[in-house]
């Protein structure tokens, strides 16, 4: 039988962002519902290198069952599944529907942090070193690779401009173009004065002991060592379809357009915050933006009078 759930705001999304903003909600006492599919980019990296109070560095999972955690000791409900409709149904009112549940969920306010998913094949044994010997991103992980044999596996100009990138902390670089896409000419001359080579045959295994990168395995069955490596393959999904059916705002990359005072969308009522707003793409600025977008959404529902109030105090 289908039951409905009342909340003060519906966070869709339990990754960093989410949980960042449930447990500032969740200190506010306000009554907060968390949707969440139970994976994304967090859950795929084993190690964030450049987070305050993780030196050693943190992996997604654990910074999701810390926050999780925080987060339920403050009255915060989770509902494990995917939601694939939402609605306006009128000012201060949305409804939510999952895949997997005849339920709806309804609040009066709504945070979208459905984040972004990296494309790249599924090489046999890169998973298990990601974030830990090979990253994605250069502003997070660039350092990890200081003077380092790095190795960029990418597709056409997206891995060729990631490896031009990375120069700057290494002069040791490696560019297999896998998908072998082409390259402008000027972009090729480019590589060449860094003295990057480019290897366009696709990659048949990365070879790694216990997630410590130590090369790939190309389809000709050549062998290239490397110490640390990089992708960069272009195309990854932005999860901004529920925003879509609200009619928010979007670049053209599908990134969900905000306020970045208040992290609220051209649709009033709706916040975002992460990966699928509008940023550089960072663990970091993540809790930021669940942090600002809790503050606002707060102070939204107190301007919506007693009943609020008593949900608070309650």
């Amino acid at each position: 039988m289908a039951h409905e759930h009342e909340s003060d705001c519906i966070i869709i999304g339990g990754g960093i962002a989410g949980l960042q903003a449930a447990i500032q909600l969740g200190r506010y006492r306000h009554r907060i519902t968390v949707i969440d599919r139970g994976y994304g980019r967090s859950t795929l990296c084993r190690s964030y290198h450049n987070v305050l109070g993780w030196p050693e560095g943190v992996s997604g999972e654990q910074l999701r069952r810390l926050g999780r955690q925080h987060a339920s000791s403050l009255g915060v409900q989770f509902v494990t599944g995917e939601a694939v409709q939402v609605k306006k149904e009128r000012e201060d009112r949305f409804a939510v529907a999952l895949s997997s549940s005849d339920d709806r969920y309804y609040a009066k306010k709504l945070l979208l942090a459905t984040g972004v998913m990296d494309r790249f094949p599924l090489i046999p044994g890169l998973i298990p070193c990601l974030g830990l010997t090979v990253y994605v991103c250069p502003d997070c992980d660039g350092y990890e690779v200081t003077g380092r044999t790095t190795i960029v596996m990418g597709s056409g100009s997206t891995g060729a401009n990631m490896s031009l990138t990375l120069s700057y902390w290494t002069d040791q670089i490696v560019y297999v173009n896998h998908e072998q896409k082409p390259i402008p000419e000027n972009l090729m001359r480019s590589l060449s004065d860094a003295g990057i080579e480019v290897i366009a045959q696709p990659i048949r295994a990365v070879e790694a002991e216990e997630s410590r990168f130590h090369g790939v395995h190309l389809e000709g069955g050549h062998f290239i060592g490397g110490e640390r490596g990089f992708i960069a393959f272009g195309g990854n999904e932005v999860y901004s379809e529920l925003a879509e059916q609200l009619g928010v705002e979007r670049l053209e990359n599908r990134h969900i357009v905000s306020n970045p005072r208040t992290m609220e969308t051209n649709v009033h009522g709706v916040y975002v915050a992460g990966d699928v707003a509008v940023h550089a793409e960072q663990v970091t600025m993540a809790m930021g933006e669940g942090s600002i977008a809790a503050i606002w959404i707060h102070k939204a529902l107190l301007e919506l009078g007693s009943d609020v109030l008593r949900s608070r105090l309650e």
